[in-house]
């Protein structure tokens, strides 16, 4: 009914690629803890294939004209692997985690693989202006693209990134705490009047 297709690993790769790669190498250092970061080369290879199975299961599903949304930093190979195989694919990529400055992302093995294969994708989404910047800035460093307000130019093509924060709906908590305010404000009133004989 929701039309999920499994993407099978081996459990050696699953292990190298998402907690090896992505969350032991990736995610300590684009969240500014460097010192945190373990990287192996083995890493980085189950990364590549994890990677290319993803991008073989869709290709196997999609037609040409198809769009094709990418999630998170565990697929920054993808959208490059998706497009060289059907350039003509339109291609989004939303980044869920922090993008550090240059300078950090620089600490990266592999950091021009990794810029290049987000590059693969037409739309490229962050949390914040800041996180835009600081993925615009490594185009430029590191691969020396040229870059103009918001848009990328990278292999002829033009690639967008913007900034689209996550949030709650603040008015919807905001009445709910509200009720539980009354309602906590009513029951000690009930208390109360037990106390005094009701």
């Amino acid at each position: 009914k929701q039309r999920l297709h499994a993407v099978p690993l081996s459990s050696q790769d699953y292990k190298r690629y998402y907690n090896g790669m992505s969350n032991s190498s990736i995610w300590p250092l684009f969240h500014y803890f460097p010192s945190a970061m373990r990287y192996e080369t083995a890493y980085f290879e189950a990364y590549q294939r994890a990677n290319r199975v993803f991008a073989d299961a869709v290709l196997e599903l999609c037609n040409d004209n198809d769009w094709i949304w990418v999630h998170d930093y565990h697929l920054m190979l993808l959208p490059g692997m998706l497009r060289k195989a059907k350039p003509d694919l339109k291609i989004a990529y939303f980044h869920h985690i922090p993008f550090p400055s240059s300078e950090i992302f620089r600490c990266l093995p592999h950091r021009e693989e990794m810029i290049a294969g987000l590059l693969g994708a037409d739309y490229i989404g962050f949390h914040t202006y800041d996180y835009v910047r600081h993925f615009l800035s490594s185009c430029v460093r590191i691969l020396g693209c040229d870059v103009f307000m918001e848009q990328i130019h990278y292999h002829n093509r033009l690639i967008k990134a913007g900034a689209h924060p996550i949030s709650i709906d603040f008015d919807d908590f905001e009445n709910k705490s509200l009720e539980i305010e009354a309602s906590n404000i009513q029951i000690q009133k009930i208390r109360a009047g037990q106390k005094d004989g009701w």
